[in-house]
Parts: structure tokens; C-alpha cells; sequence
């Protein structure tokens, strides 16, 4: 009976370790793009490793959904677990659409823009990660709160970055194939800050079911 109830029942602690285990792995893939574009050289080789963290993280969140399906009582909401889980994992997925056009469309340089980007990227990420783990106590409210707000301030700002990023493009970038592979670069890094804020909405609403 024990082990049969301990199959039925969830460990909510799995989830949470789920969580943890999927931003530390965009973590991951945050810092080896900020290594290829720190050594822009042997770039097919340094993608690799953020496809293969990406992989990683596509098997955590399957991981999640299928934990989800077989519990019976969850932490919080099942729709808020499926959604956190898959808004997390968007946002490696984004990271790697970048890495990927830089070895598809044969990239050679990169300008500060991108490093630029991809710097508050990271900075999005690490609050991401930080506010996962405080997920563990829901009711230390203004920690989160904070931790929110932040993520969505870098949120704005690689918009600001990204805009101004493709103003200088058309200023400066005489070769217009060039301009749309850089521009296509940008795009996914882009859209990457805009998945992290979606995962803080999705923890802003936990917070708001449980204040």
C-alpha cells in the first residue's frame, strides 16, 4: 500500500526540482552563446553544444508533462506546471534558433549589438532562475515580486537594444544579405527575453493564486 500511494501521490518536490533543472540548463545555453560570441571561431562546434542543451531541455520538459499526467495532486494549477515548464524551455529554444542561423547562414561577424543583447539575455536568465527557486516558498512574496519586476525591466531593455540594433544595421550595413542574416540573429535573441518574461507571468499568476 506505501509503494502504491507513493506512485499515486506526487513528491512535489520533483517538480520544483524539474524547474530548477530546466533554468539552470537555459542557464547553460545563455553562457555558451556568450562564449561563442566572446571566441567567434569554430562556430558549428560551439552551436553543438547549445543544440545539445536544447535537446536537454526538450527531455526535462517532456519529463514534466509526463510527471503532470501521472499525479494526482500538483503543487499548483496543472495548466500553470504545463505552461511554466514549456515557457522555460522556449526560451533555450529561442537561443538555439539564433546559434543555428549563424552556421546556416554562414555568419563570419559579429557586431557588439548581438553581444549586447545576448548580456541583458543573460542577465533575464539568471533572475529567471533565481525566482524558480523561490517558487519552493511561494509566500516569500516580495523576493519573487522583485525577482519579477526585474525580468520584466530586461525585458524592455533588449527591446531597446534590439531596436536600436537594427537602426544601426540599416545605417551602417551596406550589404543587404548581410543585414538580414544579422537581423535574423537578433530576431530570436530578441523574442528569448520576451519567453523569459512569459515565464514570469506564468509565475506572477502562481504567486497571485497563493498571496
Amino acid at each position: 500500500m506505501p509503494g502504491m500511494l507513493s506512485r499515486i501521490l506526487p513528491h512535489e518536490e520533483t517538480f520544483f526540482k524539474m524547474f530548477v533543472e530546466l533554468a539552470e540548463n537555459v542557464n547553460a545555453g545563455a553562457k555558451a552563446m556568450a562564449d561563442l560570441l566572446e571566441n567567434f571561431n569554430n562556430v558549428a562546434v560551439q552551436v553543438e553544444v547549445i543544440k545539445s542543451l536544447e535537446h536537454k531541455g526538450d527531455n526535462i520538459t517532456h519529463a514534466v508533462m509526463k510527471r503532470l499526467d501521472q499525479s494526482f495532486i500538483t503543487p499548483f494549477d496543472r495548466e500553470d506546471i504545463h505552461e511554466l515548464g514549456s515557457s522555460i524551455d522556449d526560451v533555450l529554444d529561442e537561443l538555439d534558433g539564433s546559434a543555428g542561423r549563424m552556421v546556416l547562414y554562414k555568419v563570419k561577424t559579429i557586431p557588439p549589438s548581438v553581444v549586447k543583447l545576448v548580456d541583458v539575455l543573460q542577465l533575464s536568465i539568471e533572475e529567471l532562475h533565481r525566482g524558480v527557486h523561490l517558487l519552493r516558498n511561494i509566500h516569500q512574496t516580495e523576493e519573487l515580486q522583485k525577482v519579477l519586476q526585474k525580468v520584466n525591466e530586461y525585458e524592455n531593455e533588449a527591446d531597446s537594444v534590439f531596436q536600436m540594433a537594427v537602426a544601426d544595421l540599416f545605417r551602417h550595413e551596406k550589404n543587404p544579405i548581410e543585414l538580414i542574416k544579422i537581423k535574423e540573429v537578433l530576431v530570436g535573441l530578441e523574442t528569448a527575453t520576451d519567453k523569459c518574461e512569459d515565464a514570469a507571468n506564468v509565475m506572477e499568476g502562481i504567486l497571485i493564486k497563493h498571496a
